[in-house]
């Protein structure tokens, strides 16, 4: 399988008569994998099918939770669409709509997280290229597929509303010669997909609707 920034917030103070307004100031990268995300927090999926209600929990694998709390805070993944869609299998997202949007985040490469839970059906894991290569692409398991977990796929979360939406995706295309051409996709983006790959399903958003436990532990 093929395969930010955090703000913070400070005061500026301007005439006496006037309240403090809010400076944004951009930080590295690799803050979020730092551990400043929630202990968990739900991600909707708003797709063309329905909604998609992701729980995250940072402990089943805190960088690559990270990775993904700082795309969806990018709003990185509206837009994108389920390019690799295997019946029984597996489906795949995270090639962005825009082609700049992923040339900047294939850059942002994250370390590898110990895999602590199974890939059972419903849960949410990166896609990679071998060891330290994960970026922003993430499948959903459509079944129980444990043995990726032998091969270094940690789970970062798990559907837990709207699975069945889930199930309904687009997998006419295939995988292989009849499905969409990676390195096309990353160079031409939606463009590609809309002329050649119309039936696929799409993110429309994702963000977060929901947070527990606190930051920056």
């Amino acid at each position: 399988m093929r395969s930010l920034p955090v703000v913070l917030a400070a005061l500026a103070f301007a005439a006496c008569t006037r309240a403090p307004q809010p400076v944004v100031a951009p930080q590295p990268a690799y803050v979020y994998a730092a551990g400043v995300v929630p202990d968990s927090f739900i991600v909707r999926l708003a797709t063309t099918k329905g909604d998609v209600d992701i729980l995250l929990r940072k402990h089943w694998a805190p960088l690559g939770v990270g990775q993904f709390y700082e795309a969806v805070h990018a709003n990185y993944y509206n837009g994108a669409r389920f390019f690799r869609a295997i019946r029984g299998f597996v489906v795949q997202f995270g090639i962005a709509a825009e082609p700049a949007a992923s040339t900047q985040w294939r850059a942002r490469t994250i370390a590898d997280d110990s895999v602590r839970e199974s890939n059972r059906r419903g849960s949410v894991v990166f896609a990679s290229g071998g060891p330290n290569t994960r970026t922003v692409q993430l499948f959903i398991n459509l079944r129980d597929n444990a043995r990726l977990d032998g091969l270094g796929f940690p789970p970062i979360g798990e559907v837990i509303a709207g699975m069945d939406f889930v199930d309904a995706l687009y997998t006419g295309y295939g995988d292989g010669a009849t499905a969409p051409d990676q390195n096309r996709l990353n160079r031409e983006g939606e463009a590609y997909l809309a002329e050649n790959f119309p039936l696929l399903d799409q993110i429309i958003t994702a963000r977060i609707v929901r947070s527990w436990g606190p930051v920056g532990r």
